[in-house]
């Protein structure tokens, strides 16, 4: 099993403002400081990936544009390939409206633009990147069709294919049955299980409905209590190191990225996900989406 890994999904641009609190339905405040960054979920991963020595293609479909041309030259100074990077003339490039609060918590909209029109024709175009990948990973960003190919490919091709269900909504069970890993938070957890996830016996209840579902490999993310870990190897709470939240917007992204990497990397479940609560508590330190995603040299990983 090779351990290129290829990120599919959504590439968006960041707008970002802080505030001390979020403003009331019809109510205007004045806010703080103004940012705008690189984002997208696929996007984040896939910088996630790179920064900390994964080797990574990404596929995704931006907009002709200023914001599409700044994202691609990005990605590329990141060390990703980006060969697969798709333009569409008559969409915009994604974009993200972010709000944050004092302690860091986030509030989010998003206009998807050309994300939501790659298809599973732009997929196939990329065959010889997927042909070579031992990893596969998107998140709900993505087009379901997308999602659907993808998972039989990898049931057909032998691929480690890993869904984050973010944001949260309900999949066709037969799409369950094509995944090596998936990644929910607690509240998608609770979105697509029933089970609201708060400590270690509801997100081993919550872990068996997605196995029930086909699903080889279970993470559940739960903040600051760290995420309960459901495979073969290992089973059980690996808990967060404590950090001052200055800007939670990609923590997920960064953990998802940098966990992709430890596994293609053959290291164990454990460390793995030791590795990537690491590399996620020290986004939340930082400013920004891509830009709060760490290097490897920050994180010791033995």
């Amino acid at each position: 099993m090779t351990n290129k890994i290829v990120v599919i999904g959504s590439s968006n641009t960041d707008m970002v403002l802080k505030t001390s609190r979020f403003p009331k339905p019809g109510e205007t405040i004045l806010g703080g400081d103004f940012f705008v960054f690189q984002g997208g979920k696929g996007a984040n991963q896939a910088v996630a990936a790179a920064r900390l020595g994964g080797d990574v293609s990404f596929i995704c479909k931006v907009g002709n544009d200023s914001f599409g041309n700044d994202a691609i030259a990005q990605y590329a100074k990141d060390g990703i390939d980006v060969s697969a990077v798709l333009k569409d003339d008559q969409a915009p490039t994604g974009v993200a409206v972010i709000t944050i609060n004092k302690e860091g918590e986030n509030s989010i909209i998003v206009a998807s633009g050309a994300n939501a029109l790659l298809s599973v024709d732009d997929i196939k175009k990329a065959g010889a990147i997927l042909a070579n990948a031992g990893w596969i990973i998107t998140q709900l960003e993505t087009p379901l069709p997308v999602i659907e190919f993808l998972s039989v490919y990898a049931r057909e091709h032998q691929k480690n294919f890993v869904l984050n269900p973010a944001p949260a909504t309900k999949l066709p069970d037969h799409v369950y049955q094509g995944l090596f890993l998936i990644t929910p938070n607690e509240t998608e957890t609770e979105l697509i299980t029933g089970i609201e996830v708060s400590d270690e016996p509801s997100a081993k209840l919550a872990a068996a409905v997605f196995k029930s579902l086909g699903v080889l490999n279970v993470i559940i993310t739960m903040g600051s209590k760290g995420a309960y870990v459901d495979t073969e190897e290992f089973q059980g709470i690996i808990e967060s190191i404590k950090v001052t939240a200055v800007d939670t917007t990609a923590a997920g992204d960064v953990f998802n990225g940098a966990l992709v990497v430890a596994l293609s990397e053959g290291k164990d479940w454990k460390t793995a996900v030791q590795f990537a609560c690491k590399a996620a508590a020290i986004s939340v330190t930082k400013m920004g989406a891509q830009t709060s995603a760490p290097a490897r040299h920050e994180i010791d990983f033995k």
